[in-house]
């Protein structure tokens, strides 16, 4: 499916396109400039080896023939004919001195007496070949072998010594070196890489620019070798000795089993093909970017408007107005379009949009009713849960509280009365402390089933917040609790039941104590703040009593509030909502705030005195 995508994208035929009509030619101009080049370069570097080895291999033939023809005027000099020793040697001297290519001379006669040496060694063995061949009456080339002395390619020349009746009387023999001819032969103008050495028939080296390959390597298992003596093995480009593609070419040198060999590295002859395949890539690279950049200019001119309008016609489909909203400024026939595209796309999201406010409004007022009707729902079960649970309270306390206070009143005319045994006191007083125990805990519930309604008198919160912490300091020192006490200087009074703060200020100070039963830091702060009890923002203030404890479970905290439910082992789960319901009948709120291992923060936010008059009676006590 992708692939069948792209095939059908309009910018991609054009570019497809472009790069049709633009590289075809090109790569076939390409193709064909790169053969006519590796075609030239290859007959021009053939070429010139085959000129190389035509002048080196014609130089050192000429330089051979020089040489034979010497030793024929040598071996024919009637110096030599007079067989003498006194008059050759100096003779010979003088030709070895002229020409500086002889290493030494040898006359033998036929008898094999030695006439002369000037090779400093012993005689040569008369069953040596150069020496066979020369008495037989012929001129005598030996092999290239090493001088270990000069260390230098010597070879032999030898000619026969004819005497007068035309008989040979003698041979003599000249050691060549090579030195000079070998120089100028192995000077090759082929760039770095061209080299040109000398081989025998078995293709050991015979001349060579390294010296050490010399008469101790060969070049028989190389193309090299194929390419001199095989038949009908011909190549131009082989692998050499060194495993290298080389252009090269050899010649047999005349009257010898010789064979000079002329090579060039192929990388190097090729340079300039290579070179030109380069130029040709970079072209062709830069032809590619053109057509690109020209695919792009035509498909943003042609193509991207209509890709475009074809986006926004599917926003419009899903209803994304924003994104099918087309602007442009072409007056040709796609701007046209756009614009009337635009236009329909216009009205279509003014429609959307008065149907969508006629949706909203009625969703609105739907969702306004639907929450008023849960919160008439939940305050009326939460009222009638706490009518049901008051009239139970005040049943259940009143069927209690009079037997209770009947054994109260009995108890205490018994101690009156009777002497106790001090055995017995100590029990005697649990007792009565578990009697006032559960007359406290009916009271809490007498309180919470029927609350007293607030006795308002004008008050002092910082008086209020002492006489709390009078009566749970002498805790805190005893549990070793830090108190700080922060309450602003000029707090204005405020109107309340002095009593019935009091108690919830007590009950939240012990709660906070309790927190921190091995010590901690207990604070208590009062300030002014806005209050946000009703509709309308009021001022009022407000008390923080945190603790240092361990905080309170997240999931706790919404139930805080709910009477009978208590964290305490001897808890009943009543303080709280006593706490509650003082402040809210106070125009109040009590907030609490805490994190794990972090402390815990209730706040006591109260009106002042006008706002909780206004809010109690209805209207301003000063009018």
């Amino acid at each position: 499916m992708p692939t069948r995508s792209l095939i059908n994208n309009l910018r991609i035929k054009v570019m497809l396109l472009f790069l049709m009509v633009a590289l075809v030619p090109l790569g076939i101009v390409a193709a064909f400039a790169l053969e006519s080049a590796s075609d030239l370069i290859m007959n021009m570097v053939s070429n010139q080896l085959e000129n190389v080895a035509n002048d080196k291999a014609a130089l050192l033939e000429r330089w051979i023939s020089e040489r034979k023809a010497d030793l024929r005027v040598v071996a024919d000099s009637s110096v030599l004919q007079s067989m003498h020793p006194a008059q050759i040697a100096p003779f010979l001297n003088l030709v070895r001195t002229n020409y500086e290519v002889y290493n030494g001379f040898v006359v033998i006669g036929r008898d094999g007496g030695v006439v002369f040496n000037s090779l400093g060694r012993p005689g040569p063995n008369l069953g040596e070949d150069w020496y066979r061949h020369s008495l037989a009456g012929r001129l005598y080339l030996s092999e290239i072998g090493l001088d270990p002395e000069k260390k230098e390619s010597v070879f032999r020349i030898s000619a026969p010594i004819f005497g007068d009746a035309g008989a040979v009387q003698g041979v003599v023999c000249a050691t060549v070196g090579t030195y000079t001819i070998l120089s100028i032969l192995l000077k090759v103008s082929l760039g770095e890489t061209g080299e040109c050495y000398l081989v025998d028939k078995e293709g050991t080296f015979l001349a060579h620019k390294q010296p050490r390959r010399i008469l101790t390597e060969n070049i028989a298992q190389s193309e090299s070798f194929k390419n001199i003596f095989g038949s009908g093995y011909r190549k131009s480009i082989y692998v050499d000795y060194r495993g290298i593609e080389v252009l090269g070419t050899s010649r047999p040198i005349a009257g010898t089993d010789w064979y000079l060999v002329v090579e060039q590295d192929r990388d190097e002859a090729f340079q300039s093909a290579d070179r030109l395949k380069r130029y040709i890539y970079l072209v062709i690279g830069f032809s590619i970017l053109g057509v690109v950049l020209l695919a792009g200019l035509v498909s943003y001119s042609v193509v991207n408007p209509i890709h475009k309008l074809s986006l926004a016609a599917d926003a419009l489909a899903r209803g994304k107005f924003e994104s099918s909203l087309i602007e442009t400024r072409r007056a040709d026939e796609i701007g046209m379009l756009s614009r009337a595209f635009a236009s329909m796309a216009e009205q279509l999201q003014a429609r959307q949009q008065s149907l969508e406010a006629k949706a909203d409004l009625a969703a609105a007022e739907l969702q306004e009713t639907d929450l008023k009707l849960k919160k008439t729902e939940l305050a009326a079960a939460r009222s009638e849960q706490l009518a049901a649970l008051g009239r139970l309270a005040a049943g259940v306390t009143h069927e209690i509280r009079t037997p209770l206070t009947s054994l109260k009143l009995f108890l205490e005319s018994v101690q009156g009365e009777i002497e106790i045994s001090p055995e017995c006191r100590e029990d005697f007083q649990v007792a009565m402390d578990q009697i006032r125990r559960i007359e406290a805990t009916i009271n809490r519930f007498l309180d919470f089933a029927k609350p007293q309604e607030p006795v308002l008198s004008t008050m002092d919160v910082a008086q209020l917040i002492e006489e709390a912490l009078l009566v749970v300091r002498p805790r805190a020192i005893q549990q070793e609790t830090t108190v700080n006490v922060t309450i602003d200087q000029e707090l204005p009074k405020i109107r309340g039941d002095q009593k019935q703060l009091g108690e919830s200020l007590l009950n939240l100070l012990v709660n906070a104590l309790e927190a921190m039963p091995h010590g901690g830091r207990l604070l208590v702060a009062a300030s002014l703040a806005q209050l946000s009890p009703s509709s309308a923002p009021l001022t009022g203030i407000r008390i923080d009593i945190s603790d240092t404890g361990p905080g309170i479970a997240p999931e706790d905290i919404p139930n805080l509030f709910d009477p009978f439910f208590t964290t305490k082992a001897s808890g009943t789960g009543l303080g709280l909502s006593i706490v509650r319901s003082t402040v809210q009948g106070h125009g109040g709120e009590v907030r609490v705030e805490s994190r794990a291992d972090a402390g815990t923060t209730f706040s006591i936010f109260l009106p002042l005195g006008e706002a909780l008059d206004r809010d109690a009676n209805g209207k301003d006590p000063n009018c």
